[in-house]
């Protein structure tokens, strides 16, 4: 059942995304600062490709001061207006009955997109 979901989230949608979030991270990483947050948006974009059967993993050291910071900078800087966009993306989703499990996935993307640095999808 979860390659039906991901092929149908492919097309609607998760392909573009993924392509946003890779393109957007390889222009972060033309800058040395903005290399770690530039890979933490191309895990993301990964991730965003297939996100029906894998679940937010947490990593032992995820909550380290130096992630901590960076995880706090994503926030600022990066995180509100991608958690903003799947939000949105979700309660439109949640409407329809066929839409639900296309909204659970980007409540799930939410926690990603918010806290990068520490957690991965898998």
């Amino acid at each position: 059942m979860s390659l039906i979901g991901n092929i149908i989230w492919l097309i609607f949608g998760g392909f573009l995304t993924a392509l946003g979030y890779i393109l957007g991270g390889l222009s972060l990483c033309l800058t040395i600062i903005g290399i770690p947050f530039g890979w933490q948006s191309i895990k993301l974009g990964f991730a965003v490709l297939t996100p029906f059967g894998r679940e937010v993993v947490e990593y032992p050291d995820a909550n380290s001061p130096l992630l901590l910071i960076f995880n706090v900078i994503w926030l600022l800087l990066f995180g509100w207006p991608l958690v903003l966009n799947h939000l949105f993306w979700a309660l439109i989703l949640a409407v329809t009955i066929i839409g639900i499990p296309f909204a659970k996935q980007h409540m799930k993307l939410i926690i990603l997109s918010l806290l990068p640095f520490g957690r991965d999808l898998r």
